[in-house]
């Protein structure tokens, strides 16, 4: 699947997933600075974020004589719930290759779904080696978390439900933010976004240090992280933007947008507090660029989407203390 995924694509990927994956509510957030905005709700998708829509429409094109092979995945989370219960849906054996430092909330819910777990070091392996080893040994088929056609596919019907949502409130998104790692995500949103809402501008956001994506679409080329690891928001941590996805980004997304992990807290504790949503800070670094003004919201339709849910207790404990009113 290396072919970047059409219009077509995702509308495809819409009926695959609709029986399975959640059409996650669209919702009105008035901002501290008196602005209206709206969040796209992914951390309420099946297994806690956007990662099980890709994952359930790539399974479902793998044809049916090569699915007791299984599949195989990396993942610091994520993806890896979302693959896992897909292959639970539809009969498959999972195997999830993920880092040791992986939150113990995201590695225990993965094996819950039925995946076997093969735990490595982000600073000293290389997870896609290890991943398509397995998969040469076994005989099961690779799907990459961010930079394949069929993930990225599925990862659009985002963008479809916006529109559609917009729509039926009579608004067009002038702007919509996501939180961009690998940017399988932004490249779907951006791809059917291109088709029904042309004008609207679409931002990846990233957390600082991490802000690959960002510096890659100001440099017109796939740059690097320094670093593989250390921040807050663990699954924004690639540290090069996908050849599919930024094939894509070139030619439909605006510049973009980086946030700081205390602002990816406090966006989490706002959404805690405010929003009565739980919501992990990779999956609200979207919302953190909304509450720290580094996007224009007056006299402007801006959507956020929150793209995961699964935040262990520390975490959240630590963002609901690093805000607390009388702090």
């Amino acid at each position: 699947m290396t072919a970047a995924p059409s219009f077509a694509d995702v509308r495809a990927a819409a009926d695959r997933i609709h029986a399975e994956a959640v059409r996650t509510p669209l919702l009105p957030v008035t901002l501290p600075s008196g602005g209206l905005a709206f969040v796209k709700c992914e951390n309420l998708q099946r297994t806690g974020s956007f990662k099980f829509r890709g994952a359930f429409n790539r399974l479902s094109m793998i044809p049916p004589e090569a699915r007791a092979a299984g599949v195989v995945a990396c993942s610091s989370g994520n993806h890896a719930q979302g693959v896992a219960e897909a292959a639970r849906i539809l009969g498959m054996p999972a195997t999830i290759v993920m880092p040791k430092d992986a939150p113990a909330t995201k590695v225990r819910r993965t094996r819950g779904f039925g995946a076997e777990v093969v735990l490595y070091d982000r600073h000293t392996e290389d997870r896609e080696a290890i991943a398509n080893a397995i998969a040469a040994r076994t005989g099961a088929t690779f799907v990459h978390p961010f930079d394949d056609a069929g993930v990225i596919a599925g990862q659009g019907t985002i963008g479809l439900e916006i529109a559609e949502d917009c729509a039926q409130r009579g608004l067009k998104p002038d702007a919509v933010l996501v939180c961009t790692s690998g940017g399988g995500l932004v490249a779907g949103i951006a791809t059917a976004l291109a088709e029904l809402s042309p004008e609207t501008a679409v931002h990846t956001v990233e957390p600082a240090g991490f802000d690959d994506y960002a510096r890659s679409l100001a440099a017109g080329e796939r740059l690097r992280n320094a670093s593989l690891g250390g921040s807050v928001c663990d699954a924004l941590m690639s540290n090069v933007p996908g050849a599919i996805s930024f094939s894509v980004g070139t030619r439909r997304l605006s510049p973009g947008v980086v946030v700081t992990d205390d602002e990816a807290l406090a966006a989490v504790a706002f959404a805690a507090r405010e929003l009565k949503l739980v919501v992990e800070p990779g999956g609200a670094v979207a919302l953190a660029a909304l509450l720290s003004g580094k996007v224009e919201t007056a006299g402007r339709i801006v959507v956020a989407v929150l793209s995961g849910g699964n935040v262990d207790d520390a975490m959240l404990a630590r963002a609901l203390a690093l805000t607390a009113p009388d702090a």
